[in-house]
């Protein structure tokens, strides 16, 4: 079995602020013992319509601003900025990346040259900013699948296999909820995307939306290799975010309990091990 790649998503629960995802970074590597750190990039004149960008935010009491785009643009950091994170990342040793939800915001995040830029399930069907990454970014793309359908997503793989880059591609199965019930997690998806595409592809992953840290272990072990969760210093800060996501306990559990399940998933090298050998003559039965 591959060891398993936790990816930490702060995306926006940093609320705005650098000295707080800088913090939520060094935890991230320190406490927790992640592989990735991960935030979010949007143009918002850009992905908003002005209908979109003028509204009131749908629940005021999350919002950062007057309208749905100001709060949006209070919690945007500049490429630059990006740049600082990724900075801080290889400084402590951590892995950074970032979900691009627009062409613009691909094309600054891919001049930073991260090892790894996400696609959100929103943004699968954005061909022209997938066909851009394919002939301009080297590194891995990771898409999520939520909300697709699986024409779709076939026309996502077919996109990648005809610019050459299938096998820099990272499929996530994943339920676009926040947060998911356990019943709508439907972890079986994983097991189709690996029949379909498992020999198509880099690798299938999963993206979990929902409470606990149970369902994450299960989906590695029906074969997703990445296992991304959202990630937050405090669950009841003000965001939406923040209450389908992790606090540090809470990750640095799940990474503990991915990798002693990765040690776990072996056949026995030989009929009985070493560790056996004294409590099989102490108290095999003999004939």
């Amino acid at each position: 079995m591959k060891e398993p790649k936790v990816i930490a998503e702060i995306g926006c629960n940093h609320k705005g602020d650098m000295e707080i995802a800088k913090e939520m970074i060094k935890i991230v590597k320190i406490f927790c013992n992640a592989d990735v750190v991960k935030f979010q990039k949007r143009n918002n004149r850009e992905l908003l319509t002005p209908e979109q960008y003028d509204a009131p935010h749908p629940n005021p009491m999350h919002s950062y601003g007057s309208t749905y785009g100001e709060h949006r643009e209070f919690l945007e950091f500049t490429v630059e900025q990006h740049g600082e994170l990724k900075a801080y990342c290889e400084e402590i040793g951590i892995e950074y990346s970032t979900s691009v939800w627009d062409l613009t915001s691909a094309k600054e995040i891919a001049s930073l040259h991260p090892k790894m830029i996400k696609i959100p399930s929103a943004c699968n069907n954005h061909t022209e900013m997938l066909k851009w990454l394919c002939d301009n970014y080297k590194g891995e793309i990771h898409v999520s699948t939520g909300m697709t359908t699986k024409d779709e997503i076939e026309s996502l793989v077919d996109l990648f296999e005809k610019s050459g880059r299938a096998k820099d591609l990272v499929l996530y199965g994943c339920t676009s909820g926040y947060p998911v019930a356990f019943e709508d997690i439907c972890l079986l998806e994983i097991t189709s995307l690996i029949e379909k595409y498992g020999e198509r592809v880099k690798e299938i992953g999963f993206s979990g939306h929902h409470l606990g840290i149970a369902v994450d272990v299960a989906a590695y072990t029906l074969g997703a290799t990445v296992v991304e969760r959202h990630y937050t210093l405090d669950r009841t800060w003000k965001g939406t975010d923040h209450a389908a996501s992790l606090e540090p306990q809470g990750l640095r559990k799940l990474a503990r309990d991915l990798r002693a399940v990765c040690k776990a998933l072996t056949y026995k090298e030989k009929d009985i091990l070493d560790v056996e050998l004294v409590q099989r003559e102490k108290l095999k039965y003999r004939k």
